[in-house]
């Protein structure tokens, strides 16, 4: 597994790589931990960029100290570019597997905040991208870690299950399948369907979301996870079923495709992902496969 951490010496970043550390990963894994800088804000002061580019490749070197530590292989790379553009350019040229980086960065400039270079990576990387989020403190000292996979029975709910199922955990982790029913939404005063059409749309949909659930539950179960699973009532969106899940549950993690039954609805990544991504209080990882 070959996997991309974006950092920018902030707090945040080095939260990131404490959990990257903190976490088992496949054997033979390779990690790149790799910093933007936007040449745009040095374009009269070129003396001064290269000392930056200096500064910031010390700063990674001790950052891939605590990784080293560990026992993974890491390389470090000063990428000078947009972060927004230059983070999935080198996550494709570099064949990454994985981008992992923080909700937020350090300044008003160079952070890596949601609605910006996190939501641009997430947008257009060719990889699966995992946005860190700092574990609430009541959930810190937990054994090992919760993870809630959505599901409704796609294609890429079918990738986002795989990788859970192929990758080892901390021991302790416990796993959550929710689907989610979905009702047509009926606008105006002349709805099209009738009262025996709605009620047949409900069972199939609730029909749909069970074996979802339970044939997902079934690949974690036959990987050695531990693994539960739930079907939510029609009552809201998808994407706030997932988050309202998340928070119940406590999740440390939402892993999850980047698109649903309903295919490309957003040009690059769906749409309940993404709002997934942008709002939830836990790390989120989109699954995508090259």
């Amino acid at each position: 597994m070959r996997i991309l951490i974006a950092v920018d010496g902030s707090s945040a970043s080095d939260a990131v790589i404490q959990e990257v550390a903190a976490r088992p990963w496949p054997k033979g894994t390779e990690m790149c931990l790799v910093t933007t800088v936007d040449p745009y804000f040095f374009t009269r002061a070129p003396l001064l960029l290269e000392e930056i580019k200096l500064k910031t490749g010390e700063g990674l070197e001790e950052g891939a100290r605590a990784l080293r530590d560990a026992g993974w292989t890491v390389s470090t790379n000063v990428l000078v570019s947009n972060p927004r553009h230059g983070l999935p350019k080198i996550a494709s040229e570099w064949k990454a597997d994985l981008i992992m980086l923080g909700s937020h960065g350090r300044g008003s400039f160079s952070r890596l905040l949601m609605g910006s270079t996190a939501q641009a990576v997430m947008r257009h990387a060719a990889c699966s991208v995992e946005i860190l989020r700092p574990k609430q403190k009541n959930r810190a000292e937990r054994a090992g870690m919760r993870v809630l996979i959505p599901t409704d029975g796609s294609d890429y709910a079918q990738m986002a299950l795989r990788s859970v199922a192929e990758r080892p955990w901390p021991a302790g982790s416990e796993f959550l399948i929710i689907a989610s029913q979905e009702f047509p939404v009926i606008i105006g005063e002349f709805p099209f369907y009738a009262p025996e059409q709605l009620t047949e749309l409900a069972e199939g949909s609730e029909k749909h979301a069970t074996e979802s659930a339970a044939s997902g539950a079934e690949l974690l179960s036959n990987a050695g996870l531990r693994v539960s699973r739930q079907v939510t009532e029609p009552k809201d969106t998808p994407s706030r079923a997932i988050l309202a899940a998340a928070d119940s549950w406590e999740a440390d993690l939402i892993v999850m495709g980047s698109h649903g039954r309903r295919g490309f609805d957003r040009i690059v990544l769906g749409s309940v992902s993404e709002s997934v991504a942008m709002h939830a209080r836990c790390s989120v990882e989109v699954i995508r496969k090259g």
